[in-house]
């Protein structure tokens, strides 16, 4: 019994000291269950990190909705229910009064959080943003026609064209991104669609065919030449083709599936990584024109190595050439035996000759995202049981490993704590692959995707939380600083070169939870664009979030993901959203229609009898929405969400203990 008295010990020990607290400091501060966060007792009133009061919009959402069930099958943007009343704030939440003394202020009064996500966001305001994030992109892809095109990327600064570094093979960042083959005007191309402009699709496309050649001597990364050229002409072929076009007329006269052919051109130039290694892990860069550079490095990173399922497998289904999945299915395959038989993880760099962990950190964020992300994607595309599967498998042992918070004993309670506004919420941290030990105590941006995946699969609630603590992050800075100490509540790594991942997430939520909170969001991080970013000819990478410095460069990414889903976010007429047509969007934001046809073998008929009914099984397997709910958090506990898990305050999510964890107040 005397384990049962040290129990109740120290939980009267803590509510003794919260009680304390509250007294004497107006501030409860979460005793909640991190393991190594510092607690931070700070009462100043949030403030920009230049000490002015923050701008932001007016008004905002305080109540999370319950959504309507929606289409089954909507699996990329899933809808939720049209806004309306919520409850009043919940037991020992003081509304206004708590967060006004959060913030330094006095009495039951609103407070600057209040004041800020109270109201609703109308329409004329959301068209309003809607027109900004088009107008954002126009200027961005204009100055790039004009001064940039025909090299890879526009530096917006001095209004020149950037292509790949001729007098530098090593510089890397450039030279893996930059093939010298029109970069970011291939990589726009659906968001025109999208976006409606279906003259100016068009003429891109025609340039593209025209003007673009992959017979380069270029040596690029065949992850980014993959997601970002690949993907992109897969997109604008499906587009062009689709007999619905529920764009706007996007179709091309005298078409005769040049872009098809240029991107099975591209893969066949990619091919040489994936020979002579005996692992089948692909090496991690080619040269266009000759092949796999005779120095080229043995070591290649999960995600480059293990995320090319999506674009390869579309092609391979479009061209009946089952080559190209093959190969990268089989990446996918022995990256995945190699995971720890203890814990179930991956590490982030691999031997790609002797299947040697180089890198044994496991995380969210560079180096391993993606290869979750086409986990789950490759098998909602082609129907593939053993996706899911591995998939299921990877999120148990990020849920076991990786985040921090609350143990599964505590989860019933936790989850509702977070998104009430007390405990602590969720972080997802890199620790060692082999024992699952904290190996540092920074997160970097990429992990901002991960509530979106999150959203994809049902698990909207733990979504809701991280998505906070990243946004919390942006607000103090106006940005995502590259990597944030979470221990030091510092950025570790300071420049911000216009990623999309916060903005992704951003947009998902909002089509689970139809909560116009996430709109203030999306203003919130465009204003935040405009402001910090836009220069003389476009927008400009800031070199540091806190003084707001610049880098001379606009990553193609800005415009074919950052300005699309901003735009979508604030679109809700958009085609995406009504036309019926169940969309997915590739790790670069490319959009594909999920559809029949991407879940048939081609090549089955050269199969045998036996074997084309085995195939046919293993490939064509059909989701069903309870598969898609995998093992998520609440489910390791053996628990089903209940009736309230849209119907908590969603504002005191970005209150008090996301906003203390990153120094706010």
């Amino acid at each position: 019994m005397q384990w049962r008295a040290l129990v109740l010990g120290l939980v009267l020990l803590r509510l003794g000291l919260h009680a304390v607290l509250w007294l004497v400091f107006g501030l409860g501060p979460s005793m909640g269950f991190y393991q190594r966060f510092p607690l931070s007792f700070g009462f100043q009133r949030l403030r920009d990190p230049d000490g002015s009061e923050p701008v932001g919009p007016p008004g905002g959402p305080a109540w999370l909705h319950r959504p309507r069930r929606g289409t089954e099958g909507r699996l990329e943007t899933p809808r939720g229910p049209e806004p309306g009343p919520g409850p009043g704030p919940g037991p020992g939440v003081c509304g206004a009064a708590h967060w006004g003394y959060a913030l330094g202020g006095r009495g039951c009064g609103p407070d600057e959080y209040e004041r800020r996500y109270s109201g609703a966001f109308p329409p004329q305001l959301r068209a309003q943003m809607r027109d900004l994030a088009r107008g954002m992109f126009v200027f961005g892809y204009d100055n790039y026609m004009a001064h940039a095109f025909p090299q890879d990327e526009l530096n917006p600064i001095h209004c020149r064209g950037r292509g790949p570094d001729r007098g530098d093979p090593s510089n890397l960042n450039i030279n893996d991104v930059l093939g010298n083959y029109s970069l970011t005007l291939v990589d726009a191309l659906d968001t025109l669609a999208i976006m409606g402009n279906s003259s100016e699709f068009q003429k891109a496309v025609k340039l593209v065919i025209n003007t673009v050649s992959f017979d380069k001597d270029s040596t690029v990364q065949v992850f980014e030449a993959t997601i970002r050229v690949l993907g992109s002409l897969l997109s604008a072929h499906r587009i062009i083709t689709d007999s619905k076009q529920p764009f706007g007329d996007m179709t091309i006269e005298d078409y005769d599936n040049e872009l098809l052919y240029m991107a099975h051109d591209l893969a066949v130039r990619l091919l040489p990584a994936f020979e002579n290694t005996k692992t089948g892990i692909p090496y991690p860069r080619v040269n266009l024109k000759t092949g796999v550079p005779p120095d080229s490095n043995n070591e290649t990173c999960t995600a480059g190595a293990g995320s090319l399922l999506v674009e390869f497998g579309i092609l391979s289904r479009l061209l009946g050439d089952s080559t190209f999945e093959w190969v990268a299915r089989r990446a996918v395959k022995a990256l995945w035996n190699l995971r720890s038989n203890d814990t179930g993880l991956l590490g982030n760099v691999v031997n790609i000759q002797t299947g040697h962990w180089v890198g044994k950190q496991s995380g969210l964020g560079a180096g391993l995202d993606s290869f979750y992300e086409y986990l789950l994607k490759s098998y909602i595309l082609f129907g593939e049981k053993e996706d899911l599967e591995m998939f299921n498998a990877a999120y148990q042992s990020i849920q076991s490993y990786l985040r921090r918070g609350f143990t599964c004993a505590l989860w019933i309670h936790s989850r509702e704590a977070c998104n009430e506004g007390e405990g602590d919420p969720p972080l997802y941290v890199n620790v060692n692959m082999f024992s699952g030990q904290l190996m540092n105590t920074w997160i970097d941006s990429l992990q901002a995707f991960f509530p979106g995946l999150q959203v994809l699969i049902g698990d909207v609630e733990d979504a809701i939380c991280l998505h906070a603590f990243y946004y919390a992050i942006w607000k103090r800075y106006g940005a995502l600083p590259e990597r944030y100490n979470w221990q030091l509540q510092a950025p570790d790594v300071l420049f911000y070169p216009l990623r999309p991942e916060l903005v992704e997430s951003t947009y998902l939520l909002y089509q689970a939870t139809k909560n116009p909170f996430y709109l203030h969001v999306g203003m919130d991080i465009l204003q935040s664009l405009e402001k910090y970013t836009k220069v003389k000819c476009g927008y400009a990478t800031l070199h540091h979030v806190i003084d707001k410095s610049k880098e001379d460069r606009m990553e193609s990414f800005f415009l074919s993901e950052t300005c699309k889903y901003l735009y979508l976010l604030f679109d809700e007429e958009n085609p995406v959203h009504k036309s019926g047509t169940r969309y997915m969007f590739t790790t670069e934001g490319h959009i594909i229609s999920v559809d029949k046809r991407l879940r048939e073998l081609p090549w089955k008929e050269f199969f045998s009898a036996d074997g084309e009914r085995d195939q046919e099984e293993k490939f064509v397997h059909r989701p069903k929405s309870q598969e898609l709910r995998v093992i998520n958090s609440s489910s390791n506990c053996n628990r089903v969400p209940d009736e309230r898990r849209y119907s908590l305050p969603l504002k005191s999510i970005y209150m008090r203990q996301i906003d203390q964890m990153v120094g706010l107040i």
